[in-house]
């Protein structure tokens, strides 16, 4: 049995196809853990999820920003923006067999020592309080109330956590620093607009994975997201975003017993977009 992470896939299917084969992937025997940003900017969003959702527990995903902003387009909260390239699961025969399987993805999992994400984690919050915050926000995905929230779910504001928060602005905060974040400062005021590499801090912040005081620094965390930060492997920290969609390559880190024997596996994408808002 072997076990993978897999950075932002972001609709690239033919890149996915061809990383599982040099995997020699088996769902039967191994199990993928998928970081994020299933869909969009790819060409083929539709597919990836079909492929995934055929997996069934062999294919253990996150939620990223372009998978809960397909949702809401999907309930008419926004519109595609430049560049989105969603319309095929929108328009599939199996649109809404799709859409319940994504909102029945989490935000965090915490499997074989290692805490996955999209995006990040804010400095004050420490293990058990990551679980519990997203499990706020699945209860939201997977309830009664998911129009409502999805209505609410994008902006800016607040930009840092507060336990009082509750409502939209709790949840915005939560999906914002698990989904969005690249830099916060040690008290946990985010940046989720800035998308240059790590030399592109805003003034006074640094990247989450640095903040003086983390609470989770002894916690391994694999995550995505960030194209321009790349691969980055060190104990603390697996960040699997290559940039497939961006003419890069997809990854895939299979998991050993110490992080001396993890092993890089990539594959060159066929898709070549435009960098923009990642």
């Amino acid at each position: 049995m072997s076990l993978y992470l897999i950075g932002d896939v972001q609709g690239c299917d033919g890149a996915l196809a061809r990383l599982l084969e040099r995997l020699d992937f088996s769902p039967s025997r191994d199990t993928l853990y998928l970081l994020g940003d299933l869909v969009n900017r790819g060409p083929a969003s539709d597919a990836v999820l079909r492929r995934l959702q055929g997996y069934g527990d062999a294919a253990r995903c996150l939620l990223g920003n372009h998978d809960l902003g397909l949702l809401t387009v999907a309930a008419g909260f926004r519109q595609p923006k430049p560049g989105d390239t969603v319309q095929a699961v929108l328009e599939a025969p199996d649109r809404e067999a799709l859409l319940e399987w994504l909102c029945h993805q989490p935000l965090v999992r915490l499997e074989y020592g290692v805490l996955m994400v999209h995006a990040g984690v804010l400095p004050q919050w420490e293990v058990p309080q990551v679980l519990a915050l997203a499990d706020e926000v699945h209860a939201q995905l997977r309830g009664p109330g998911l129009r409502d929230f999805l209505a609410g779910l994008f902006g800016n504001e607040p930009d840092r956590w507060d336990d009082r928060l509750q409502g939209p602005d709790r949840w915005r905060v939560i999906v914002n620093a698990l989904t969005r974040m690249r830099f916060c400062t040690p008290e946990g005021q985010m940046d989720v607009k800035t998308s240059g590499g790590p030399d592109r801090a805003p003034v006074g912040m640094t990247p989450w994975f640095d903040a003086p005081g983390r609470r989770t620094a002894g916690q391994t965390i694999a995550c995505g997201h960030w194209s321009t930060l790349g691969v980055r492997l060190r104990p603390d920290l697996l960040a699997l975003d290559s940039g497939c969609v961006w003419g890069g390559c997809l990854s895939a880190l299979r998991l050993g017993p110490t992080p001396a024997s993890h092993e890089l596996i990539q594959v060159d994408c066929e898709a070549a977009q435009i960098p923009g808002n990642e």
